[in-house]
C-alpha cells in the first residue's frame, strides 16, 4: 500500500524538502521503502539512526547479541542502562523514540542458510553491518538469489571499506562481494576487532557512508557506489576509490551453502597436534600448586585488564623471549579466546621442538565465565 506523507511530517523533513534532488517526491519514496540492517553493532548503530531520522518507512534489524560494556566505545545507539539487554529490542525502542512515524521489525536470531531468504525477501535494500566473513558471504549470496542490492561496509583498527553490491542499474546487476573476495581468507590470519582494536569513531564514519548509499538508491539521487570500493584511512584522512569488475569465471550462486564450512570457521586440522587443557583442569592444577609455567600471549593492555598470573609475552615477541620458555615443566599458554595461543604453540612445536605445551581451551574468556567471574572481562 502506497503511503502518503502526513502533515505532521512536513516540518520533520523540511530540510529534505529544501533539496531539489529529494524534495517531497524523494521523501515519499523513503517512507515507502524498506531496509534490512544485518548487525546492530558498530556499523549498524549509525546506519539505523540515520535511516530512522531520514524517514525510511520500514526498518528491519537482525541481531541476536546483547549489549556489552565494550560496545559503548563505538556503538552509540546504546548506553550504560542497556547492558545485558537485547541489542535488537534496545535499538527498536530508541529508534521509535527518535521517529515514531516509522515501523521497526526485529529478528533476534543468528542469520543462517535456513532463515536468510525468508527474512531478506521482504526488504528492498539490505545493509551488511556484520563483522565476519561467513555472514558476509551468506548475505551476498542471499541477495544474489533474491535480486536484492547489498550495501557493504567493514572496519578494522583505523581503516574502513564501503561498496554497493548486486545493484541493478536498469540493464544489468553490478559486481558482488564474491567479485571482490572470491575466496575467504584463512581464519587464523584474520584478527577480530577485540584483538586488533577499532577506533571508536570509525564505524560512525563508515556506517554513515552506508546509510548515505541507501538514501541515494531509494531517492534515485547521485551516483551509486556500484563497481567501486571506498578505502578510508582515518589516521591520514585519505580516501581512495578502486574499481571492481565482475570476474570472468565468477562463482555462480545457485543456493545457500554451509558458510562456516566454506570459511573454515570450525575446521582446524592444523590444530590437531596441539594438546589442550580446559578451565576446570587448569584451576585444579593451580589449586594443587603443581609445577606450571603460564604464558599470556595477549597485548599488554589486555593483560592489565585481567590475567591469570601468567608471564606476559605478546604473541609477536615470542621469538625474542625463547630463553624464558622452559622445556622441563608443563607450560600453559593462553590468550583471549585460544586462537593466538594455538598459533604460538604450533610455531614453538614446529620450529623449536617443544613438547611440553598446552593451550587453554577458550582462552581467558572461558576461564572467567566458568571459574572466576571476578577477573575483569573485556
Amino acid at each position: 500500500m502506497h503511503k502518503k506523507l502526513e502533515l505532521k511530517e512536513y516540518q520533520r523533513y523540511a530540510r529534505h524538502f529544501a533539496l531539489p534532488e529529494i524534495g517531497m517526491e524523494g521523501q515519499t519514496k523513503l517512507k515507502n521503502s524498506s531496509v534490512l540492517v544485518i548487525g546492530a553493532g558498530g556499523l549498524g548503530a549509525p546506519i539505523l539512526l540515520y535511516l530512522t531520522a531520514a524517514g525510511v518507512g520500514t526498518i528491519g534489524i537482525v541481531d541476536f547479541d546483547k549489549v556489552d560494556i565494550t560496545n559503548l566505545q563505538r556503538q552509540i545507539l546504546y548506553d550504560i542502562n542497556d547492558l545485558g539487554k537485547s541489542k535488537s529490542l534496545c535499538a527498536k525502542e530508541k529508534l521509535l523514540k527518535l521517529n515514531p512515524e516509522i515501523e521497526v521489525n526485529t529478528y533476534e536470531l543468528q542469520l543462517n542458510s535456513e532463515n536468510a531468504l525468508d527474512i531478506i525477501k521482504y526488504y528492498d535494500i539490505i545493509i551488511d553491518g556484520t563483522d565476519n566473513f561467513q555472514t558476509r558471504y551468506l548475505v551476498n549470496d542471499a541477495c544474489v538469489l533474491l535480486n536484492k542490492v547489498n550495501i557493504y561496509g567493514s572496519i578494522f583498527r583505523f581503516e574502513g571499506q564501503v561498496s554497493v553490491f548486486n545493484y541493478f542499474d536498469g540493464k544489468d546487476y553490478g559486481p558482488t562481494y564474491r567479485d571482490l573476495y572470491p575466496n575467504p581468507p584463512d581464519p587464523s590470519t584474520v584478527p577480530n576487532c577485540a584483538e586488533g582494536g577499532v577506533l571508536g569513531v570509525l564505524p560512525g564514519i563508515i556506517g554513515s557512508f552506508q546509510a548515505n548509499e541507501a538514501i541515494k538508491i531509494i531517492t534515485n539521487t547521485g551516483s551509486v557506489m556500484s563497481g567501486k570500493l571506498i578505502l578510508f584511512d582515518s589516521l591520514s584522512m585519505q580516501m581512495r576509490t578502486i574499481n571492481i569488475s565482475k570476474l570472468k569465471n565468477r562463482y555462480t550462486v545457485e543456493k545457500l551453502i554451509d558458510y562456516n564450512q566454506f570459511c573454515q570457521v570450525n575446521a582446524a586440522p592444523m590444530y590437531e597436534n596441539i594438546r589442550s587443557i580446559n578451565a576446570k583442569e587448569l584451576k585444579e592444577k593451580i589449586d594443587k600448586k603443581e609445577n606450571l609455567f603460564l604464558i599470556d600471549v595477549r597485548e599488554p593492555w589486555e593483560h592489565e585488564m585481567g590475567n591469570l598470573g601468567g608471564k606476559l609475552i605478546p604473541m609477536n615477541s615470542i621469538p625474542e623471549h625463547m630463553n624464558e620458555i622452559p622445556k622441563e615443566k608443563e607450560v600453559i599458554i593462553y590468550c583471549r579466546s585460544g586462537r593466538r595461543s594455538a598459533e604460538v604453540i604450533l610455531w614453538l612445536q614446529e620450529n623449536q621442538q617443544y613438547n611440553n605445551l598446552k593451550n587453554l581451551e577458550g582462552g581467558i574468556l572461558t576461564y572467567i565465565k566458568e571459574i572466576d567471574s571476578t577477573l575483569l572481562l573485556y
